[in-house]
């Protein structure tokens, strides 16, 4: 099980809309990330800087890119009046480096 964390840029004035988006996240969106084999997903704001936090586990070797899926590629375009993003919608992400982990 391999930990992968990123940051993402939230446009001001929007967490309670973010929370809301991600609440009701689709059904089929949250099935493909499970069969992606993506678990244990969190994301957190820092509210002093807008700068969301994520982190995820990934099992197995899926090489698959989730960004050529329609469905993710419905959710960028949903998500990108609220988030810094890329001009194909893809949120604007920076990966970070594990420094220090205690299981």
């Amino acid at each position: 099980m391999q930990r992968v964390a990123f940051k993402m840029k939230l446009k001001p004035g929007f967490k309670e809309e973010y929370q809301k988006r991600h609440a009701a996240i689709w059904p089929e969106l949250k099935q493909l990330l499970q069969a992606a084999g993506i678990s244990d997903y969190a994301i957190f704001l820092d509210e002093e800087t807008n700068t969301l936090f994520a982190v995820q586990k990934l099992s197995g070797q899926s090489s698959q890119d989730l960004g050529n899926l329609a469905i993710v590629q419905k959710w960028w375009a949903y998500m990108a009046d609220i988030m810094d993003t890329n001009p194909d919608n893809s949120p604007v992400t920076t990966p970070l480096q594990e420094v220090f982990y205690l299981p």
